[in-house]
């Protein structure tokens, strides 16, 4: 029991960095460690540590759809491995039905033990994208999965490192002898080594803190950094107001959501009752990823610098009705649940709070690959306009915080050509406040290779507010050698042959306000 009973504000904001910088740390380790363009080049990658319990402390600013939702992977292993977790073990999950996101999302989980080695006294995580994990496509984002296993390999609490020997023969026997398999295990396998080496920076500078600190006041700060991220938030409900919001997507699927406000308990219920059962398309979002989406947008509303943690989510009931597309069963194909629909939630969200035009809405996640080659991005659009500013053109919104690929590493790593990458001309909607723009970019093909796209807005636009007009929707094209144009849906996949461009044209922003 914590004979600290009150947390001394200096100290607080000490231990609150420290915790985030620890995290940022981590982060460094695995950038430079890992071999894919997509952890090394894209940052696809997230970092955490953890209380005894599982419970989000502070994260480094990497992705929020991982950074809300690894708190219930970390949480699943201590319920399905508690008496089990040894020191020198490190574990490995995906499981979308277990706290994780999307297949290609991989976390690898470190217990951090006492100095007796007798409990464990933190965890410390971090979960990186595979550049390709299996499935019927190259790169593992197939835009037409309808099952879990068509999108790849399935780790569940999967022991990686055991007393401290990693188990390479047995962690690459899964990646091979799934349905349909991995296709370069020696680059998932060095990612992983540069995770475990990630979390292991973590665990170092833990146990500094703690030699420096003292356990007790360590873990007595931790539960003030989430108090106060709790108080924070809290503040932040005091000055909303109920709303709902309907958002229809291009499959004609629709989130409805709610969220009522009580004064007296400074709280929020977040209503997902009346959304579209899930789906036959891999549309559907795991449960962790809406409520990473909802911890995203409540965190956003605080103006204190304080890191996104378990205790923002303290103040919030989420209402999450089980077998529509927010909180699918298994084996639902969940792929682009992570990636696209996380970004309507969000947008839903904000729309319902009245507070910022729906952005681009989507990642227009573009893989491209074959057994020698497999290549991932997500391509920035338009930000949504709100009640005093203007949206960002050509920037990653929401739930994505990864950057694009340089064009020479880009063309150094992969036979293509960067064609050209432009922003696109008046793709915000108008108002008083405008949406941003979204881009243009051509991708031309040196080599023959399958080339998919999973996007959305491209039916229905990202919406205005208040009087703001929709921003234009998103379009794929391909151009042949010969010049012929095919106009593709949001979800496609495509043999491409050299000569061949591929176009994506991204959503604008909605506008904010009438122009009179």
């Amino acid at each position: 029991m914590n004979s600290i009973s009150k947390s001394d504000p200096v100290r607080l904001e000490i231990f609150k960095n420290l915790y985030q910088f620890i995290a940022e740390q981590m982060g460094i380790v695995l950038q430079n460690t890992a071999t894919s363009v997509n952890i090394k080049e894209r940052l696809d990658f997230s970092c955490a540590i953890f209380d005894e319990s599982g419970l989000l402390v502070a994260n480094a600013p990497h992705i929020p759809v991982h950074l809300g939702s690894m708190s219930e992977s970390v949480r699943s292993l201590i319920n399905d491995r508690g008496n089990q977790i040894r020191p020198g073990n490190v574990y490995l999950s995906n499981n979308p039905y277990n706290g994780g996101t999307h297949l290609p999302d991989v976390t690898a989980i470190t217990p951090v033990f006492s100095e007796n080695k007798k409990q464990v006294i933190f965890y410390v995580a971090s979960r990186g994208h595979q550049a390709d994990i299996g499935g019927i496509t190259p790169g593992s984002m197939p835009p037409h999965s309808t099952t879990i296993e068509e999108e790849g390999t399935l780790f569940d609490n999967f022991l990686l490192v055991e007393a401290g020997e990693f188990r390479e023969i047995a962690v690459r026997e899964v990646l091979l002898n799934c349905r349909y398999p991995a296709r370069n295990p020696d680059q998932n396998i060095a990612d992983f080594k540069a995770q475990i080496a990630a979390n292991e920076r973590g665990v170092q500078e833990l146990r500094k803190m703690v030699s420096q600190y003292g356990l007790e006041t360590v873990q007595a700060y931790m539960k003030f950094v989430q108090d106060n991220a709790e108080e924070a938030v809290r503040k932040a409900i005091d000055v909303l107001q109920d709303g709902a919001f309907s958002y229809e997507m291009d499959s004609g699927a629709k989130i409805e959501v709610r969220v009522t406000i009580d004064r007296d308990n400074r709280s929020a219920i977040i209503d997902f009752t009346g959304t579209s059962k899930q789906l036959n398309s891999n549309f559907n979002a795991p449960k962790a990823v809406t409520q990473a989406a909802v911890l995203y947008v409540f965190r956003t509303l605080v103006s204190d610098q304080i890191p996104l943690n378990a205790g923002c989510l303290k103040p919030l009931t989420i209402i999450i009705p089980e077998g529509c597309l927010l909180n699918p069963t298994y084996p639902a194909a969940v792929v682009a649940g992570n990636v696209e629909t996380s970004q309507t939630i969000v947008d839903a969200l904000y729309g319902a709070l009245g507070a910022i035009a729906g952005s681009q809405g989507t990642m227009n996640n573009f893989t491209f690959g074959n057994n020698r080659y497999q290549y991932y991005e997500t391509i920035c659009g338009g930000s949504g306009a709100g009640p005093n500013f203007d949206g960002t053109d050509a920037v990653h919104t929401h739930m994505t915080n990864s950057r694009l690929t340089d064009p020479e590493v880009l063309e150094t790593r992969y036979p293509v050509l960067l064609e050209s990458f432009s922003i696109r001309p008046n793709s915000g909607g108008k108002g008083i406040y405008s949406g941003g723009n979204g881009v243009i970019r051509r991708i031309k093909f040196l080599e023959p290779m399958t080339a998919n796209i999973l996007s959305g807005h491209r039916f229905v636009p990202p919406f205005g507010l208040k009087g703001g007009e929709s921003g234009l929707v998103g379009r794929n094209l391909i151009q042949r050698q010969d010049g012929t144009v095919e106009e593709l849906d949001g979800t496609a996949t495509i043999e491409m042959q050299p000569g061949d461009v591929f176009a994506i044209e991204t959503p604008g922003g909605g506008g904010f306000g009438k122009i009179s």
